[in-house]
């Protein structure tokens, strides 16, 4: 398999602990080095939005800032007026205006860098492991390892605590 098949796989518990990040991004929109922040963000969004079939939050914003993309919630902050509609008419009270990702700073996977056989800045940076570029086949099979778009997340389960299957 290429390059072009490899997904992001972030240990989202160790990316968490790790209080002094030296993770870089290439990626334009994030001209700060914030590009870890987006991906945190994105991942805890992933995990808390119940993606309704009906999508209220969708349906009640005023200025067609939210949409649907692949299954996930997505914002357009230039269109976003911070109203919080989407906030109040989530029925599960999990739609944040902090945490739902910006359609202008998704991350690329450093596509720029895939086309010269080079691996995301991200990776290359974290000096904690916790960002790795892998094929799926790559990654043991656990309870706790979820997969999105082009993202894997390994998180810890708790559930598993609890006697609880997912």
């Amino acid at each position: 398999m290429g390059v072009e098949m490899k997904k992001l796989f972030i240990d989202y518990d160790k990316c968490m602990e790790c209080s002094e990040c030296t993770v870089k991004c290439s990626y334009i929109m994030h001209p700060e080095n914030n590009g870890i922040t987006s991906l945190r963000e994105e991942i805890a969004f992933l995990f808390a939005c119940r993606r309704c079939e009906d999508n209220p939050c969708i349906n009640v914003c005023p200025n067609e800032a939210l949409k649907k993309e692949d299954g996930v919630v997505k914002r357009a902050n230039f269109l976003c007026i911070s109203c919080k509609s989407c906030s109040l008419a989530c029925p599960f009270g999990t739609i944040l205006p902090e945490i739902i990702p910006y359609l202008t700073s998704r991350c690329d996977r450093c596509l720029e860098r895939l086309k010269e056989n080079e691996i995301p800045e991200c990776v290359k940076s974290c000096k904690y492991d916790a960002i790795k570029f892998v094929e799926k086949d790559e990654i043991k099979e656990e309870e706790n390892i979820y997969e999105f778009d082009n993202i894997i997340v390994k998180v810890f389960n708790w559930l598993a605590l609890y006697g609880i299957k997912k």
